[in-house]
């Protein structure tokens, strides 16, 4: 019965389906009321809906897995001219570093530049990166605390604007004296499809890596100079639609590139926040593929 999405140890059950309804929440047209209404529905009772809902969602709550003040780095923020207004932006940097890092822009999901997304830049810094992530919501005032406004205001952002900004912060992290002009791009969900589209728009990029990314127009794909490494998860029917078409595209153009599908795990599943959605063994190797791609192609 469907009561039994909790079960006796009052663990919530989550099934692929409450997922999927997430999915089309977080990225397509349900509203959170439809959104809570059809996981009603699939959990049995409002009661359950309300316990399950949580667990989808990214919390804040949980911990960083590299704490913002650790001595390893050195952490700050920075503000920069954008394409459509100052831009600002967190940079991570090995604390002890004396040589020209190679360097990375990081670029956050829909939900803005959050606490999670400044821990992925700190992890990636301690792989010997200076790295930095933009906040594309800059323009806009800047990531506000409620990941359902912050979705709003990204869904609002111009296009062009948004790849044009890309392209700023790639120029200005570029420029900087302790970086060694090699800059490369790593973006999740949201982001992910906007290193793809800075690649295309980008010639002096050297190296993008897009997780469950949306892809570029096949027609645009040739202009792609720089490497890039493509991360999917098997279960992320909406987003892997478009694998075949870029991967096709990427062969004709004869553009270095790399493409890893996930077997079982969801769309997100790098992010530690969603208990629902995290899967730590496909994260754990794409992210040893991902600081090995970045090395071979920005220097160590």
């Amino acid at each position: 019965m469907m009561e039994q999405a909790i079960m006796d140890d009052r663990t919530p059950t989550i099934t692929q389906a409450m997922i999927d309804a997430y999915d089309e929440y977080t990225h397509l047209t349900l509203d959170r009321r439809g959104f809570m209404r059809k996981l009603t529905a699939l959990a049995g009772s409002a009661t359950a809906a309300a316990a399950i809902a949580p667990l989808m969602a990214a919390s804040s709550a949980r911990a960083a897995i590299v704490a913002p003040d650790d001595p390893r780095l050195a952490g700050v923020w920075a503000t920069y001219p954008g394409a459509s207004g100052e831009m600002k932006a967190y940079v991570a940097r090995p604390a002890d570093a004396t040589d020209a890092l190679p360097s990375v822009l990081v670029i956050h999901e829909n939900r803005g530049l959050n606490a999670h997304i400044q821990d992925v830049a700190r992890r990636l810094a301690l792989g010997g990166f200076l790295v930095v992530a933009p906040d594309f919501l800059s323009p806009a005032g800047g990531t506000p605390p409620d990941a359902d406004k912050a979705r709003e205001m990204i869904g609002a952002l111009d296009t062009e604007a948004r790849i044009a900004d890309a392209m700023a912060s790639r120029t200005w992290l570029a420029g900087r004296e302790d970086g060694n002009g090699r800059v490369g791009a790593v973006g999740f969900c949201w982001g992910g499809g906007l290193v793809n589209d800075l690649a295309v728009a980008d010639p002096d990029l050297a190296a993008g890596v897009a997780y469950y990314g949306r892809q570029p127009d096949a027609d645009k794909v040739a202009d792609i100079k720089a490497a890039v490494l493509l991360h999917y998860a098997g279960l992320d029917e909406r987003i892997n639609a478009g694998i075949d078409a870029y991967r096709d595209a990427l062969e004709a153009a004869g553009t270095e590139h790399q493409v890893h599908v996930y077997a079982g795990v969801n769309h997100a599943f790098n992010n530690d926040t969603s208990q629902a959605r995290y899967d730590e063994v496909a994260a754990g190797l794409a992210w040893d593929r991902t600081v090995d791609f970045l090395k071979a192609h920005l220097g160590s």
